[in-house]
């Protein structure tokens, strides 16, 4: 299944990653680089795993630290109510 921002949150591309606002609260979130890597990747209809071998393949990172970084991305994310359902894929 394809993550998706829930209704009401709108994400903008930057020079330094991803911009998220939720336009319900007014509150925002700058993704950095790598978040925003993973980020995409899970909105193209990838999975956590492909996220995080994006990962390191991209930036010199362990296969288990890019695990967990896509998992805590993805439960940050849920608790701050912006994907759909509310919660991780």
């Amino acid at each position: 299944m394809t993550m998706r921002l829930r209704a009401g949150v709108s994400s903008a591309e930057t020079d330094y990653g991803i911009m998220l606002l939720d336009e319900d609260s007014g509150r925002y979130w700058n993704l950095n680089p790598t978040a925003a890597l993973v980020l995409r990747t899970l909105l193209d209809g990838g999975t956590p795993d492909q996220a995080a071998d994006k990962l390191t393949e991209r930036y010199a990172v362990e296969a288990a630290a890019a695990g967990r970084d896509v998992r805590e991305l993805l439960d940050g994310l849920g608790a701050a109510g912006l994907l759909e359902g509310g919660g991780a894929p």
